[in-house]
């Protein structure tokens, strides 16, 4: 007997745990909420689908308004994408739909839980009703109470039959041709997107310079008025100037020897120019100031260009350096002067100036050792 009544107290203990089990299952689930504009055989446990793939179930189908919100879960461990989009799928005529959440996650955020899909972000198939619905309409606007009320539809096909005839082999030709341009644009789909992603760029930089390219396009539009109004003057230049070239073409065919010497000659005077910049920079920096001192020297009473003889300077001079003076003024008078003579005029002077460089050296007015003058004037001409 204890058995017995032992056995409905097991049952009722197995009973409550399994309960237990069922209300508390800890398997965990994300819930998601979808509003549909309808849901054409999609029912409370059709299944819920990530590529094509079971993931979960639908708990809900309920009507609001002219909408209907479809409540569902899905696996806790499958990633959803934060973006992702509830669709309806039909994948027969007849028979049940399932609903698929789209794309399949890659990287990034992922769907919250209790997440909700308004109708921009669902879509549901197209109904054969509504199919045989837009057959109808068109049909009807095609039909005698619409294009064709006049007649007018019938003509075209009339017309278009006729002007089309025989024209079969050319269609033909005209579709394969168009595979092949297909084919071709399939091929270099690279390079083609290539250069519309380049164009998109360059249209893109014209936009961002709109104020710059309308002051050129302005610009541009006044050079060609302005060349438009003096076409004549400028063809009559062109052609002045195309006679001018012709002319100058003949007298360089006739004059060629003569224009090579003379070419030849200034390349040697360039040199020459080249090899005494220096000379020629300091000229130029020290020859206004002489041109001014010089005009500074004219005495409009007299006459007469004057100058300070400096003869206190030279007494000093000869108080000092006796024999240099006596030798730059030998130098100075006498055609046949000589090194020696100057040597001599130091040795005459109990030795002073002994060491020291020629008269003209020193006072920086060339070499003097060698001959009297320098047939190339100092490099300024070439032998």
């Amino acid at each position: 007997m204890l058995r017995r009544a032992a056995i409905p107290g097991v049952i009722v203990v197995l009973v409550i745990a399994a309960a237990i089990v069922m209300f508390t299952d800890t398997s965990d689930q994300k819930t998601l909420t979808a509003y549909f504009p309808r849901t054409v055989s999609v029912y409370e446990g059709s299944d819920v689908r990530v590529l094509g793939v079971s993931v979960g179930k639908i708990d809900k189908v309920e009507p609001e308004g002219t909408r209907v919100k479809v409540t569902l879960h899905y696996d806790d461990d499958v990633k959803v994408p934060s973006d992702a989009k509830a669709v309806i799928i039909s994948p027969s005529i007849v028979g049940d739909r399932y609903i698929q959440l789209t794309p399949a996650y890659t990287e990034g955020e992922t769907l919250a839980d209790d997440a909700v899909l308004e109708e921009d972000r669902t879509a549901v198939p197209l109904e054969l009703d509504e199919i045989y619905a837009n057959i109808d309409e068109l049909t009807v606007a095609l039909g005698p109470t619409g294009a064709n009320k006049d007649g007018a539809l019938s003509d075209l096909l009339e017309t278009t039959a006729e002007n089309f005839s025989g024209q079969g082999p050319k269609f033909q030709q005209t579709i394969k041709d168009f595979g092949t341009l297909s084919q071709t644009l399939a091929d270099n789909k690279d390079e083609l997107f290539g250069s519309t992603e380049r164009l998109g760029e360059f249209v893109r930089t014209l936009a961002k310079n709109d104020g710059t390219v309308r002051a050129f396009n302005r610009s541009l539009s006044d050079v060609s008025s302005l060349l438009a109004g003096e076409r004549d003057e400028l063809a009559a230049s062109l052609a002045n100037l195309g006679e001018a070239l012709d002319q100058v073409g003949g007298f360089v065919s006739e004059n060629r020897a003569a224009l090579g010497r003379n070419i030849h000659g200034l390349s040697r005077v360039a040199k020459v120019l080249v090899k005494q910049r220096k000379a020629l920079d300091e000229i130029l920096r020290v020859g206004p100031l002489a041109l001014n001192n010089e005009a500074l020297t004219y005495n409009p009473d007299t006459g007469t260009l004057d100058t300070n003889a400096n003869l206190g300077n030279l007494a000093h001079e000869l108080q000092t350096n006796p024999g240099l003076v006596l030798c730059a003024i030998t130098q100075a008078t006498d055609e046949l002067f000589d090194d020696k003579l100057c040597k001599n005029l130091f040795s005459l002077l109990d030795g002073k100036g002994k060491n020291r460089v020629a008269p003209f050296g020193a006072l920086g007015t060339g070499e003097t050792s060698g001959g009297r003058f320098d047939p190339t004037l100092n490099g300024l001409v070439a032998p």
